[in-house]
């Protein structure tokens, strides 16, 4: 079975979210070093906080990987979809366990992608819109749109603080 496809996707997931990426921090580096308090502050009420983004990223990663294996829904670890209030409990080690969700997400999504093999990256599943081909591509850009929005808060949050 060919796999040049397969490996070509991996690198691509790989740069959006552990790097080195050729245009500024990846995901997982844009959190490095991001404390619970900077994790949780806002910029506005109502807008989402870097903790939020980080459960987010999570939970596609755990959306695509479940469409590409056509499994059903029900088994991210938290109630509901898309955005997750954060903190529900404000400390560095409830920080920590989100942020080691995202990681076990995206080892999950890349054991997923490797099962695939390259004949299979173009044919839409059953109940799928898109191809594997477009969710993979399309999860790695998304873990580059949410780094690039952690950048952004980080800043605001030391202007706040007069830094």
């Amino acid at each position: 079975m060919p796999r040049k496809e397969i490996k070509n996707l991996l690198s691509l997931l790989d740069e959006a979210y552990a790097g080195p990426a050729w245009h500024g921090p990846c995901l997982r580096g844009s959190l490095r070093g991001v404390t619970f308090r900077e994790a949780a502050w806002r910029t506005a009420p109502g807008r989402h906080n870097i903790w939020e983004l980080t459960i987010h990223a999570a939970y596609w990663k755990y959306a695509v990987r479940r469409r590409l294996l056509g499994e059903k829904r029900g088994s991210f670890p938290e109630k509901g979809s898309n955005f997750f209030p954060r903190p529900t409990e404000s400390s560095e080690r409830a920080w920590k366990r989100d942020l080691a969700l995202l990681a076990r997400t995206h080892r999950a999504l890349r054991a997923a992608v490797q099962s695939l093999d390259d004949s299979s990256l173009d044919r839409r599943s059953k109940g799928n819109h898109q191809t594997p081909r477009y969710m993979i591509a399309g999860i790695a850009l998304h873990d580059t749109y949410h780094g690039g929005q952690i950048q952004l808060l980080k800043r605001l949050y030391q202007r706040s603080r007069g830094k």
